[in-house]
């Protein structure tokens, strides 16, 4: 389907957005004239995988990206510190 560059507001026929008057591309989906509004032009040679939601594997993506190092949370020793403190204040109230 292509459509041609309007001077009034349409809807996306790729993703329904809102486009506005003279634009280039839909601003929600990256679609253009230029791409037939294409379902696929968001991810056009931008290196962005679209995978399908049921075989998309998150663990699996979160090592490729993070270059296969395991993640490790920075800030869990804060909450066992802050935890602790916290009990010892409620002990401390009380036996006063």
């Amino acid at each position: 389907m292509t459509l041609k560059r309007s001077d009034d507001p349409f809807i996306c026929p790729n993703c329904g957005a809102d486009v506005p008057a003279g634009a280039k591309a839909c601003p929600e989906c990256g679609s253009d004239e230029k791409t037939g509004w294409s379902d696929k032009t968001i991810y056009d040679g931008t290196g962005i995988e679209d995978p399908d939601e049921d075989d998309f594997n998150y663990e699996d993506w979160r090592r490729r990206e993070s270059g296969g190092a395991p993640h490790k949370s920075s800030m869990g020793w804060l909450w066992w510190l802050v935890a602790v403190v916290v009990l010892v204040m409620v002990v401390w109230l009380m036996i006063r």
